[in-house]
């Protein structure tokens, strides 16, 4: 069946095209922010390049398409790199509950994140890791390997910034001997939630120091310099309740893929959340969640959202999506295949890449168009690309071409 997807009124690439070039006088940003900006704003228009359709025989022209960025920032790429990561996680599920768990580094580390961004979301990643490593070998909770996944997001809903990573996590795990090993807790959650919160504060912080008393992090303007001041600082910071958060288990692996689509490949801002650009403002949906979820609007000044959402463009080559453990690229193929012995299911027929995409585009496109509408002819639609940087009609030397 065909997904009908209706195109949204107004864009990213809109707020970037009407307030961009004043945000460009107004803020000083890393060239990766200016990069990734101007991408979104040529995503799918002929500044990027496209093909055409034309009939081989008549030589009439079908439809001019146009490329997209394939920024991963972008709000109009990735559905199809989204799907095709799914299929692949699905393939790897274990027919065990699997936990949701979200871990939170307290907002006072925010302004640390605007100058090591690389590092405070790394570490991020390894804290909560290694916390969930710590209560996984702990004969009280499982006393085996555990595996995950992890997606880091920045963002809350008004687009401020918000570093958490959602960590999707089997109900189980492979002792040193390869057998399945199921946790003592039989129903709820695998380990205790504040238990949790305590031990990834102490590791976050822990390296976090080390790597400040080591004057390996730029310094945000009015961070504390003496020792003192250090110390009071860290003291204020293991006093606070550190957020770990933790959903009750999915139901079936089924629910995780369908979860898993929900936040793989996400962006700060969908289009679908924008309601109106004018002259001066953005106005956006977002979910107030100190009113459980409630809808409301929000007005933002054009630059100020542009701000915001630089906020949320990662480092060059940094790595939102990771495994670890028995998930992990190094271990994943022979330890599932081992799970899946102790557990007693067959592994899954696995597909590659390039069959997975043709299944995909035949799912979602199954009517692109095979029969000219000027000559009727069946099977002459042919392709020929144009070069970046033609017009709105494409390049009139592709278009000398195709009337030869």
């Amino acid at each position: 069946m065909n997904r009908v997807i209706k195109r949204p009124d107004w864009e990213v690439a809109q707020v970037v095209q009407r307030f961009g070039s004043t945000f460009a006088t107004q803020h000083k940003m890393p060239a990766r922010h200016w990069q990734t900006l101007w991408a979104l704003r040529d995503c799918r228009t002929a500044v990027l390049g496209g093909h055409i359709e034309y009939c081989g025989e008549c030589r009439s022209i079908q439809r001019i398409s146009y490329n997209s960025c394939r920024n991963r920032h972008c709000p109009k790429c990735g559905g199809l790199e989204r799907e095709l990561w799914i299929q692949a996680r699905e393939e790897e599920l274990l027919p065990v509950p699997y936990q949701h768990i979200v871990f939170t580094i307290p907002q006072e580390l925010n302004i640390w994140c605007c100058y090591n961004d690389a590092f405070c979301y790394d570490l991020l990643f390894k804290a909560a890791w290694r916390t969930l490593r710590t209560f996984a070998a702990d004969p009280c909770y499982l006393g085996a390997q555990l595996g995950a996944t992890m997606v880091l997001h920045t963002w809350g809903q008004n687009l401020s910034l918000h570093p958490h990573v959602h960590c999707i996590v089997p109900a189980g795990g492979l002792t040193p001997k390869q057998v399945w090993k199921k946790p003592r807790r039989k129903a709820g959650f695998l380990f205790p939630v504040k238990a949790m919160s305590e031990v990834f504060k102490a590791i976050y912080l822990k390296d976090f120091m080390r790597a400040w008393n080591g004057n390996k992090l730029k310094i945000p303007p009015d961070a504390p310099l003496t020792k003192a001041e250090k110390n009071a600082w860290r003291r204020q910071r293991y006093d606070q309740a550190w957020l770990v958060y933790a959903k009750a288990p999915f139901r079936t692996p089924k629910t995780v893929v369908e979860y898993l689509g929900r936040y793989t490949h996400k962006v700060a801002i969908s289009n679908q959340r924008i309601t109106h650009i004018s002259d001066q403002h953005v106005r956006f949906r977002y979910k107030d969640y100190r009113q459980n979820g409630k809808q409301k609007i929000m007005q933002l000044n054009g630059t100020e959202f542009l701000r915001r959402f630089c906020l949320h463009i990662l480092p060059q080559g940094f790595r939102r999506m990771r495994h670890y453990g028995i998930l992990s690229n190094a271990r994943k193929t022979e330890a599932l295949a081992a799970a899946r012995e102790n557990l007693g299911v067959d592994s899954p027929e696995k597909s590659t890449k390039a069959q997975r995409k043709a299944q995909l585009l035949e799912q979602y496109f199954p009517d692109l168009p095979k029969t000219c509408n000027s000559c009727g002819c069946i099977d002459s639609i042919r392709q020929l690309r144009f070069a970046p940087g033609g017009t709105a009609r494409a390049p009139p030397l592709v278009i000398g071409e195709l009337g030869k």
